[in-house]
């Protein structure tokens, strides 16, 4: 008699259960390669297709650097895990990939513009100041410490402007053009010239001024944009009308502020091809995030406040400060005025 070999009761029940668990991972792994991709293709057709102009879709937009990570991520898990590997989905990952690449690349490469012989330094600030609860104490030793020429403040209602001055303010920067009902305001070491509202169709009125450097007429808008979250449809006109001053104001301009907006905005592009230059793209420093910083817990995710300057100017440095009371981070940058 041969004896056979009986499995117990329920075996190849529960080895068929442990091979449906050793799946579910895989399973959901790939699920989610898939959501990654679906998603940060989606946000690339958005960005170069130019579709978050006057749409909703230009917030998430902003997420477009998240996402490429996020797909240099997911073909690295590919080419890491075979059960996971497909011919077809490795190269739908890496152009995915390539593409993300090629958008976002430049904004990490210094563009190599030298600064003139002879080129005086101006030095300006921007901040949105949160409804004049930035820290008015803070806000004066930035000033200070970056020796600041000009400044231009966002959101600073009147009390906001009386708490700077008796901070010190007036003293390190007595010259101003201050539009409360405006809402964004400019300080000044150097005296101005042109002062005023801006003749632009913007929601909010913009503020504008010159200084004299190294000869030469700077002329100056202070910048607070609609949101897109509120209106789309308004800041994108925002935005254009600021191209359209950008066009004929010369190439010695600074447009600086609180743009509501992100390289990656379709009306924030045709901004720059109208004749400005973002110093933070410039210097190779693409991806600074100023918003929101604060009583939230998540750290900056995007820039929404530039300094970006007509091409008659060279940017030398660039950066970001924290000033405490206010939902944005300062932008400091340090331009080249060539001499006349």
């Amino acid at each position: 008699m041969t004896d056979t070999a009986v499995a117990p009761a329920g075996a190849s029940g529960q080895a068929g259960t442990g091979r449906r668990r050793g799946r579910a991972p895989l399973t959901l792994a790939r699920w989610a390669l898939g959501v990654v991709g679906a998603v940060s293709g989606g946000l690339l057709l958005v960005r170069l297709t130019g579709l978050d102009a006057g749409t909703p879709l230009a917030v998430p937009v902003v997420l477009v650097p998240y996402a490429a990570a996020l797909s240099v991520l997911g073909l690295g898990v590919m080419l890491a895990v075979p059960a996971l590997r497909s011919r077809w989905a490795v190269i739908a990952a890496a152009l995915l990939v390539a593409a993300q690449v090629a958008v976002l690349t430049p904004r990490f490469l210094p563009d190599g513009r030298q600064v003139p012989p002879g080129a005086v330094e101006l030095r300006v600030a921007t901040i949105n100041a949160n409804v004049g609860g930035a820290d008015p104490q803070e806000l004066v030793r930035l000033v200070r410490e970056e020796r600041i020429d000009v400044l231009a403040v966002q959101q600073l209602p009147t009390a906001g402007i009386a708490a700077l001055t008796e901070a010190g303010l007036d003293r390190l920067l007595p010259h101003h053009e201050l539009r409360p009902e405006y809402d964004s305001s400019i300080y000044s070491r150097l005296p101005l010239s042109l002062s005023g509202p801006l003749n632009a169709d913007t929601a909010w009125p913009q503020t504008t001024a010159a200084v004299t450097v190294g000869g030469r007429t700077v002329r100056l808008i202070a910048v607070h944009t609609y949101y897109p979250v509120g209106d789309p449809q308004r800041w994108t006109r925002d935005m254009a009308a600021l191209a359209d001053v950008a066009r004929s104001a010369g190439p010695d301009m600074v447009f600086l502020g609180d743009f509501n907006a992100t390289l990656d905005h379709a009306p924030m592009r045709d901004l720059l091809t109208a004749g400005l230059v973002d110093t933070h793209a410039e210097l190779g420093r693409g991806w600074a995030r100023t918003w929101p910083v604060g009583k939230t817990l998540v750290p900056p995710l995007v820039q929404l406040d530039h300094v970006l300057h007509g091409s008659g100017l060279v940017g030398v440095s660039v950066g970001e400060r924290t000033v405490p009371g206010t939902d944005h981070r300062a932008v400091v940058a340090v331009l080249a005025v060539p001499p006349a």
